[in-house]
């Protein structure tokens, strides 16, 4: 048995390297832009809320700093007031105000406080005047002081701070995230590589395979590995070089086999057409009668193999219709009875009528007669033949026994095989033709039945044949 070498990567490896590869970063681009796209949006949610917070919160200090000081002007008279004031509020404590993003929505010069008569009180800063960032919208919050209002407070809306947040934020989370790509790619790239180059090995290697049986090497088998779908067909593929090997072998012993059947009718046929012509034999009728008897044992050999190439094309002519297998059964034996008891057989038979098929008259008495010549050519005399017939289920069943000799174990499983004798040689006086089993079982077959056989408690060879009911019978 031939082993394949290892092969090299195949090109269905690289095309599967490049789907793979392709579809991964494909998978990571989207992932990327749509995480992308949420994290823009998550963005201006968290500030929205947060700038929002931050300016109730700063409102609501400013309230009690009108309460406690009564007007404005002491935040008109110094901008640094109003930054310190921003900061106490939106981050209270001696420390010094976080980094970042909290920072940033923090900014002093993001909030705009107009007194009650909406005059300003701090406005732009002069280098938001002098950057020309005048902010297109402002969102305003009333600041209440023991029940009056004094003051608004206007803060800048999330999506005028995005120009700013998204160098903090987004920023660090896109290089992150593309990190995180990146570093799917590099994985579905040492994936892609790894599994192309494992697929094409084991699908390279079944390509070289395939390509040897089609030459006619039904030695080479491939290595089997695991339990997977490959691995299956792996093994479906040595089964079918095993079967094809022995097929072939079968097919050469066939073509030898019936070579020799031919051969020797032939051979017999030669020698007496020789005699008569040399005048050693009379040309009589006696010897004529031989002749026809080698001619007639030659198209009976004819025939046989007719029927089996037909059976093996599934052009075996069988008409089937409605019969009752006892009946057909029974008179074939019946008429039997005699010349086996010359032959030092007894019949004994347990047939229940009736029992209806499908099925061919003249292919079923085809059937009983090939069993019947199997029984008297292998059955010792005096000898015993018991034939049952019962109903099995949806099935008729024939249990057809005889007595010895019998047939050894391994003997069982080549019964059916054309040209098969079990005592090994090529007397054709005590083994037949070897083709009346396998025509047997063809005609089984073409009944939809099946034909095993097993060890007979009368010692010798047991066959069982079971055959479909008629529907109607069945149901």
């Amino acid at each position: 048995m031939k082993r394949l070498p290892r092969p090299v990567m195949s090109r269905l490896g690289i095309k599967l390297f490049l789907i793979i590869l392709i579809v991964n970063v494909a998978i990571s681009g989207l992932v990327f832009l749509a995480v992308s796209r949420s994290l823009d949006q998550g963005f201006i949610d968290y500030l929205e809320t947060t700038q929002a917070n931050r300016a109730q919160t700063l409102a609501e200090g400013l309230g009690d700093e009108w309460a406690r000081r009564g007007d404005w002007q002491w935040l008109r008279d110094s901008r640094r007031s109003w930054h310190r004031l921003v900061r106490q509020q939106l981050w209270p404590g001696e420390g010094p105000p976080p980094e970042g993003i909290d920072r940033q929505l923090g900014d002093p010069e993001d909030f705009v406080l107009h007194d009650p008569e909406g005059l300003p009180v701090i406005g732009l800063s002069p280098r938001q005047r002098r950057d020309g960032d005048e902010p297109a919208e402002l969102r305003w919050l009333p600041i209440i002081s023991d029940g009056q209002h004094v003051g608004m407070l206007g803060y800048r809306p999330p999506e005028q701070l995005m120009a700013r947040m998204d160098h903090i934020f987004l920023a660090r989370q896109q290089r992150n995230l593309s990190i995180i790509v990146g570093s799917l790619v590099l994985a579905s790239l040492l994936l892609a590589g790894g599994l192309s180059w494992w697929l094409g090995r084991r699908t390279r290697g079944m390509a070289l395979a395939t390509r040897r049986l089609t030459e006619g090497d039904y030695s080479i088998r491939l290595a089997e590995h695991g339990r997977d779908e490959l691995s299956r067909l792996s093994h479906d593929f040595n089964v079918l070089a095993a079967t094809l090997e022995a097929n072939r072998t079968a097919r050469q012993r066939w073509v030898s086999d019936i070579a020799h059947e031919l051969r020797t009718p032939l051979a017999i046929l030669r020698g007496e057409i020789e005699a008569m012509q040399d005048g050693i034999r009379a040309m009589n009728e006696s010897n004529l009668a031989s002749l026809s008897q080698e001619v007639g044992q030659l198209e009976r050999l004819v025939a046989d193999l007719r029927l089996l190439a037909q059976s093996d094309a599934g052009a075996l002519e069988v008409s089937l219709a409605p019969i009752d297998l006892s009946e057909s059964l029974n008179g074939r034996l019946e008429s039997a009875r005699g010349w086996l008891a010359e032959s030092g057989i007894a019949l004994e038979t347990s047939i229940p009528p009736p029992i209806p098929i499908r099925g061919d008259p003249q292919r079923l008495r085809q059937l009983w007669d090939n069993l019947l010549d199997n029984t008297q050519a292998y059955t010792d005399a005096p000898g015993h033949l018991r034939v049952r017939l019962e109903r099995v289920g949806g099935r008729a069943r024939v249990i057809w026994e005889d007595t010895s000799p019998g047939v050894p174990e391994t003997g069982l499983a080549h019964l059916t095989e054309r040209l098969y004798r079990v005592e090994g040689s090529r007397n054709r006086r005590s083994g037949g033709s070897g083709l009346g089993l396998s025509i047997a079982t063809a005609l089984v077959k073409a009944h939809e039945g099946d034909m095993t056989p097993s060890h007979s408690p009368l010692g010798g060879l047991c066959w069982v044949i079971e055959f479909p009911l008629h529907p109607e019978e069945a149901t």
